[in-house]
């Protein structure tokens, strides 16, 4: 398994419409596994494909609690959402690509998804809570979407001028070395 590097905003590739994966094989769980590992150190509960540079429909999402005995991710690819609950929950999310800035999005309390594993299987999952709000984050990276997109225009500019500065200034550390 090999750690990947996360792109942050405001990088244009973020913004990019995922293709959807023909098949899954062993390059794509290696992908799978390599997105995990690298979700875990970073550390965070999900991470899509986007997010290392890889224009695929692929997620990959952990919300077990860290002191669980055992991990309980989930592989995904070509995910879709076949149902979504009317009532909504509210999370303040955060997300590896935009570190450390953090807002309450309000989303389908609970969905059904149908995903692809890591077996090539098509699986059906209802989830509820935290997961189902993690699934749709990551699946919005894969339309193109971050979380601030879910803000009004000033919060999210507020937000992308920080990350922006903050980009300006480790860029000028670098070079100056």
């Amino acid at each position: 398994m090999a750690m990947l590097p996360i792109i942050t905003a405001p990088d244009p590739r973020l913004k990019q419409v995922a293709k959807p994966v023909e098949r899954v094989d062993a390059r794509t769980r290696k992908l799978m596994d390599d997105m995990l590992e690298t979700m875990y150190a970073a550390p965070g509960i999900g991470l899509a494909a986007p997010q290392v540079g890889v224009g695929q429909r692929i997620i990959v999402v952990d919300v077990s609690p860290d002191d669980a005995p055992e991990r309980q991710p989930y592989r995904m690819a070509n995910p879709q959402l076949l149902w979504v609950s009317e009532d909504d929950a509210t999370y303040n999310e955060g997300c590896l690509s935009v570190p450390e800035h953090y807002a309450d999005v309000a989303r389908p309390r609970a969905i059904r998804v149908r995903y692809v594993d890591e077996n090539d299987e098509i699986r059906e999952l209802e989830a509820e809570g935290l997961l189902a709000t993690c699934i749709q984050h990551e699946m919005d990276h894969l339309e193109g979407i971050l979380f601030i997109d879910h803000l009004t225009a000033l919060k999210r500019n507020i937000i992308l001028r920080k990350l922006l500065k903050a980009r300006k200034t480790t860029d000028a550390e670098v070079r100056a070395g």
